[in-house]
Parts: C-alpha cells; sequence; structure tokens
C-alpha cells in the first residue's frame, strides 16, 4: 500500500511539473489517503504483535 502511495505522489510531481493541476491535485488526493490507511494498518499490526507476545 505503501508502494502505491509513492506511485501517486510522483505522478502528482510529474503532473505538477508540467501543468496539469487538476491531475495533480487528484493524485496526491489518492496518495494522502493511501499513506493515511497504510499507517493506520501499520499501527494496528504492530499493536495487534505487541498484545499476542504478551
Amino acid at each position: 500500500m505503501l508502494h502505491y502511495a509513492v506511485i501517486f505522489f510522483v505522478i502528482a510531481l510529474i503532473a505538477a511539473v508540467f501543468g496539469f493541476t487538476g491531475i495533480a491535485v487528484g493524485a496526491a488526493s489518492i496518495a494522502k489517503i493511501l499513506f493515511v490507511v497504510f499507517l493506520i494498518l501499520a499501527a494496528a499490526t504492530f499493536i495487534i504483535n505487541a498484545t499476542r507476545r504478551i
């Protein structure tokens, strides 16, 4: 999931350089959403693994 967030971030940067602001905004917002989902899933995984070892 982090891989897709990075890909959309790169697409947003390239689109912004070439002046496609609509595509850049869309790709950046998708990248933000995917990154937040990744953080939530990573935190949940760490918490589950921490409680399972006790």
